[in-house]
C-alpha cells in the first residue's frame, strides 16, 4: 500500500506514496524534527477518501517511524474543523496534546516567508503508547480528546440574621461567595473546604449541595459548571477569618438589597432564586431555572 518516493524530498524528510486500487492515493510523510521526534503530514485525493486508505497509511507510517527510524515521538496538526483528520489521528493512536494558536501551516515546523498562519490542534504518539486497539490504547486517545469543562466549587454560609457572606475581591470589583476552581482529581466537596481554608483560614464542611449552576462563557472565560454548598450558619466566621490579602480584601455579611448593588447579575440571580428555597438541589443555568 506505501511505495518509498524518493524524488524531491529534504534530507530529514520520509514520503511514501499512498497506492489504492492499482493507483496512486497520495503521500504520507514523517520529517525528523531532532535526534527522537518527527512530525507526520498526510494527503489523499478525493476520491479515494472515506474508504480507510488514510487512516491505513497514517498507521503503517507511525510504525515505520518508530521501528525503522527509531523516533520516540511523532507528532501531527490538524485544523480544529477538520474532523475527519482529527478522526484518522486519533483512530491511529495519536492524542490531542491541545492548539497551536497562529501556527504556521503544517504546525510549528514550517518556517516559510509568509507561511499562512491559523490554529492548529497539536496531536501526538509516544513509541511507548500502547497500540489504539487495546483497551488502554483507546481509553488514553478519548481521555485526551474529549472535551473537559471548567468546575467552580463554592460556599453559601449565612448569619442567623440570614444575611450571606460575601468575599470582597482584589482581581475584580464585583463581590462574590467564598470558593474557588475545582483542582484537577479534586472533588467540589473537598475544593470548597480547600478554598475557604486557604482564602480564610476557616475550617468548614458542606452540609449539603445548594445548587448546580451552568454558567455560559463570560468575559473571556470558557462556559464552567458552579456547585454551591451549604456552609451553613456561623455568626462569628468574619472575626476568626485570616484573609489571603493577595486575594481577599475583606468580607461582609449582605442582604439580597446589597447582592443586587455589589455582585454580577449571574450571582445575583442564583441568590435570589435561592432565596426561599429550603431543601433540596436545585439545577439552574446562568442563575435561571432552566426552560426545557
Amino acid at each position: 500500500m506505501l511505495r518509498r518516493r524518493e524524488d524531491a524530498a529534504p534530507s530529514n524528510a520520509v514520503t511514501f506514496l499512498v497506492e489504492h486500487l492499482g493507483r496512486v492515493a497520495g503521500t504520507v510523510e514523517v520529517t525528523r524534527m531532532d535526534g527522537s521526534s518527527g512530525e507526520l503530514s498526510w494527503v489523499v485525493s478525493p476520491e479515494h477518501r472515506g474508504q480507510g486508505v488514510a487512516g491505513r497509511a497514517v498507521r503503517l507510517m507511525l510504525r515505520y517511524a518508530f521501528d525503522e527510524l527509531g523516533l520516540d515521538r511523532v507528532a501531527a496538526y490538524a485544523d480544529p474543523n477538520d474532523r475527519a483528520s482529527l478522526r484518522i489521528a486519533g483512530r491511529a493512536g495519536l492524542r490531542r496534546e491541545g492548539v497551536v494558536r497562529a501556527a504556521t501551516e503544517g504546525g510549528e515546523s514550517s518556517s516559510e516567508l509568509g507561511a499562512a498562519r491559523q490554529d492548529r490542534v497539536q496531536l501526538a504518539r509516544l513509541a511507548t503508547d500502547p497500540e489504539p486497539t487495546s483497551r488502554d490504547g483507546f481509553i488514553g486517545v478519548l481521555n485526551a480528546g474529549l472535551p473537559t469543562k471548567r468546575v467552580i466549587a463554592q460556599g453559601l454560609i449565612r448569619n442567623n440574621a440570614g444575611e450571606i457572606l460575601l468575599c470582597e475581591l482584589t482581581y475584580k470589583k464585583e463581590w462574590d461567595l467564598p470558593g474557588g476552581v475545582v483542582d484537577p482529581l479534586e472533588s467540589p466537596a473537598h475544593a470548597v473546604v480547600r478554598e475557604v481554608r486557604e482564602e480564610l483560614q476557616v475550617e468548614m464542611s458542606p452540609r449539603s449541595l445548594v445548587a448546580v449552576n451552568w454558567l455560559p462563557s463570560w468575559r473571556g472565560w470558557d462556559d464552567a459548571m458552579l456547585c454551591v454548598f451549604d456552609l451553613g450558619i456561623d455568626d462569628q466566621v468574619i472575626a476568626r477569618a485570616r484573609l489571603e490579602p493577595r486575594e481577599i480584601r475583606a468580607l461582609h455579611w449582605c442582604t439580597l438589597e446589597d447582592v443586587q448593588r455589589r455582585c454580577a447579575a449571574y450571582v445575583t440571580r442564583m441568590l435570589m432564586r435561592l432565596e426561599p428555597q429550603t431543601e433540596g438541589t436545585a439545577y439552574l443555568e446562568d442563575g435561571y431555572d432552566p426552560s426545557w
